[in-house]
C-alpha cells in the first residue's frame, strides 16, 4: 500500500507510512533507525553510582518505534541490538557485546513494538498522548533492564533500582516532555500540506 505525502493522515497509519511504499524504503527505515539509536547512545554521561549512563538511546529507540511502526521498529531495534552484539561499537559510550546494561536494549526492543503499535493508534497524534506512549515505552525499559542488571552485576533488586532506576527518572521525563512536541508537531505539519 502506498501512501503520498500530501494525503491528509488516517489512524492506522505512522510517519514513516507516509513515505512512498517500497522494500527498499523499509529496509532504509530500519537501517536507518538503528543507526540513529546507535548514533544517540554515544550521547553518554556516566552517573555516579552507576554501571549505567544517562544516553540519548533510549529516547532514539522510542522516536525509531514510534515513528516507524512496531514491525519495522522491531526490526531496527533488533538490528542495532545483533550488530552491537557482533561488535559494532555502538551502545552506551562506543560499547558493544553483552554488558550489565545490555537489558535496557532488550527492553528497548520490546518497547519499540509497543510504542509503535500505539502510534498506529493515533498514540502520536497529540502532546498527552504522546507522552503517555513515551512514559509507557521507558516503563517497559526499565522492566527488562533493571532485572537484567541486578542479575548481571550481582545486585540486590533495591540496589538495581537506586543504581538503573532511580537516576533516570528526571531525564526520562524531559525525553517524553520532547517527544510530546516533536510527534504531534510532525503529524500536524503533515496534516497542513
Amino acid at each position: 500500500m502506498s501512501a503520498v505525502a500530501a494525503a491528509p493522515a488516517r489512524t492506522g497509519q505512522v510517519l514513516a507510512d507516509l513515505l512512498p511504499s517500497s522494500r527498499v524504503r523499509d529496509a532504509a527505515l530500519v537501517i536507518g533507525g538503528a543507526a540513529l539509536t546507535g548514533l544517540a547512545a554515544q550521547i553518554a554521561v556516566p552517573v555516579p553510582g552507576s554501571p549505567v549512563p544517562v544516553t540519548g538511546q533510549t529516547f532514539a529507540a522510542l522516536l525509531v518505534g514510534t515513528a516507524l511502526g512496531a514491525g519495522r521498529g522491531v526490526l531496527a531495534l533488533a538490528l542495532y541490538a545483533l550488530a552491537g552484539i557482533a561488535g559494532v561499537p555502538w551502545f552506551a559510550g562506543g560499547g558493544s557485546g553483552f554488558s550489565v546494561s545490555f537489558g535496557y536494549v532488550l527492553g528497548m526492543l520490546l518497547a519499540s513494538a509497543a510504542v509503535g503499535a500505539l502510534a498506529r493508534r493515533g498514540a502520536d497524534r497529540s502532546a498527552w498522548r504522546t507522552a503517555g506512549t513515551m512514559l509507557l515505552g521507558e516503563a517497559i525499559i526499565y522492566a527488562v533492564g533493571v532485572p537484567y542488571l541486578a542479575l548481571a552485576a550481582d545486585m540486590s533488586a533495591s540496589a538495581a533500582v537506586a543504581a538503573g532506576l532511580t537516576p533516570f527518572l528526571i531525564g526520562d521525563a524531559l525525553k517524553a516532555a520532547l517527544a510530546m512536541g516533536v510527534l504531534p508537531t510532525a503529524w500536524a505539519f503533515v496534516n497542513k500540506r
